[in-house]
């Protein structure tokens, strides 16, 4: 649960790259990595495109996951800078886009205390060492942080592992990355909410809908109900 001041549980050290990138966005003017227009990292603008949550096509009633925005245009452009170029500049309104429709979720609720549960969908460990620590992790923290804001008490609970032997499910069907997935997404003890509480599942994008089936099977098998998957886009 959150600990005193909003503080969130399970902080981990950032990586050499996200220390790097850090430093660069001191030094750097800030553009908006959806249209580069100067000032922030993300501008009102483009931050927009995230509108209510929607169901996503690739999952059913039964395992509800939801996304902001359609994976294209403006939406997949501030993702895959956020995911792959580094822009760590765009966690917090990213976060802040989560944070804004985890309570729309029609599935979805706090424990008996009022707090929100967020487990973040795991990176392979090559890609997290990669882009200096995993980035829905990231997300899952500056969504917790905004919820708390809004008087929404929230803990991350990053549950789940990939094993190193996952590879890269880029351009895999549904099966595929389903077998891909067997046997290597694990749960993390020490990043384990206590068993019962519903959990709200949290992603950047979801494509065939195999990843989150894998995590809420895992959760399930240690106790842990996700009752709803949110992620910013659908593919």
């Amino acid at each position: 649960m959150s600990g005193p001041g909003g503080m969130l549980p399970y902080v981990t050290k950032q990586g050499t790259a996200a220390r790097a990138a850090a430093l660069l966005d001191l030094v750097l003017p800030e553009h908006c990595a959806g249209c580069d227009a100067p000032g922030r990292a993300c501008c009102r603008s483009c931050l927009a495109v995230f509108g209510e949550p929607r169901q996503a096509s690739a999952t059913g009633p039964a395992e509800p996951t939801y996304a902001l925005a359609r994976h294209a245009d403006v939406a997949r452009t501030l993702v895959v800078a956020h995911k792959e170029r580094g822009r760590r500049g765009l966690t917090r309104p990213l976060g802040r886009a989560l944070a804004a429709a985890v309570p729309q979720l029609p599935a979805a609720r706090p424990d008996a205390e009022g707090t929100w549960w967020l487990v973040p969908v795991p990176s392979r460990p090559s890609a997290a060492r990669a882009r200096g620590g995993s980035h829905v992790l990231a997300l899952a923290r500056a969504c917790a942080a905004a919820l708390s804001e809004t008087g929404r008490p929230a803990a991350v609970a990053p549950a789940l592992r990939l094993d190193a032997g996952a590879r890269d499910a880029v351009g895999l069907d549904r099966a595929q990355r389903s077998a891909n997935l067997a046997g290597r997404l694990r749960i993390a003890p020490a990043g384990a909410p206590p068993p019962g509480v519903p959990v709200v599942l949290l992603d950047d994008v979801v494509t065939t809908g195999a990843t989150l089936a894998a995590a809420r099977g895992a959760l399930r098998n240690a106790g842990v109900e996700p009752l709803s998957a949110l992620t910013l886009t659908a593919a």
